[in-house]
């Protein structure tokens, strides 16, 4: 797996996770899909964002897109 699609992976579990805790809990959990949503926004721009430091560091590669 690649740091891009662990990246995916990560933001979808956060907002599947926010949805529940939303849904049984408090709605105040709808801010973690919030914060998800425009800390994806803002990587679009950047390509940086916290996720893919902490994927790094746990071991994934950069996806290679010129090489074949």
């Amino acid at each position: 797996m690649t740091v891009e699609r662990g990246l995916r992976l990560m933001a979808g579990v956060m907002v599947l996770l926010s949805f529940a805790l939303a849904h049984y809990f408090s709605l105040y959990w709808l801010w973690l899909t919030v914060f998800v949503g425009l800390n994806l926004l803002q990587s679009a721009f950047t390509n940086w964002c916290p996720g893919m430091a902490i994927l790094r560091a746990m071991g994934l590669r950069d996806a290679d897109y010129g090489a074949r």
